[in-house]
């Protein structure tokens, strides 16, 4: 007999998924139970004082502008909740190896082709370097000590300038250094270069760049960095 067919895994619904959003943020923000509270208070305020202004003032004008006002402030509450959830994300794992990955894989939208994976790793130091490319060109991102580092961003760099002559070529050094680009803006600033080739070149670029390079999963993700742990979850 034919073993049954699993079921399909079901999703957790909006409220769960809020309150694991909830719970991840409050442990970086421990203030955060009342910033909702002051957030979603001001809104229903709010609504109040406009049923005062706005004639006729009549009682079930006013329930009606403060009941808004307090959906405004649930929602504003929800907004300001997402917006702390990601820097805690980021706090999470700034400085921690395989940050640079998680960002890059999640974050860059469908311009930008990259891989959780590095393509340059020091087994012994943990240092790596991770390549993304998209339609600003080729960006090696170096994960680590800048000193230890040159060799393996040289060796991607020289890579890549083979196959890839004339594309533009940008080297970003994650960390706090005077040149380096934070952890929680590295996303952003490769999203601000400049877009200077059309899609079809992209793709080829990704076609030769690929040819020449090692297998993405031959290489592990750096130890110290659990992305599961670390998405902050968004409710639908």
């Amino acid at each position: 007999m034919a073993a049954r067919a699993s079921s399909p895994e079901k999703r957790p619904g909006f409220f769960s998924q809020l309150r694991t959003l909830y719970t991840f943020t409050q442990q970086t923000y421990r203030g955060l139970p009342w910033m909702l509270v002051g957030v979603v208070l001001a809104g229903a305020a709010l609504g109040v004082g406009i049923g005062f202004l706005i004639p006729p003032v009549a009682v079930w004008s006013i329930i009606l502008w403060g009941v808004t006002g307090l959906l405004f402030g649930v929602l504003m509450g929800l907004t300001l909740t997402t917006r702390l959830s990601t820097r805690a994300m980021y706090k999470r794992i700034d400085g921690v190896p395989g940050a640079t990955g998680h960002v890059i894989s999640t974050s860059l939208g469908r311009s930008w082709q990259a891989n959780e994976n590095p393509v340059g790793v020091n087994p012994k130091t943990q240092e790596a370097v991770y390549r993304v490319i998209g339609r600003g060109g080729v960006v090696i991102i170096g994960e680590g000590s800048r000193g230890r580092l040159t060799r393996l961003v040289n060796d991607e760099r020289q890579k890549v300038q083979r196959v890839a002559s004339g594309v533009p070529l940008t080297v970003i050094y994650v960390g706090h250094g005077d040149d380096d680009v934070p952890i929680s803006q590295l996303a952003t600033r490769i999203k601000k270069l400049p877009k200077k080739i059309d899609r079809a070149t992209m793709a080829a670029v990704i076609k030769r760049v690929d040819s020449v390079s090692q297998s993405l999963t031959s290489l592990p993700i750096p130890k110290g960095i659990d992305p599961t742990k670390v998405r902050a979850p968004r409710p639908r």
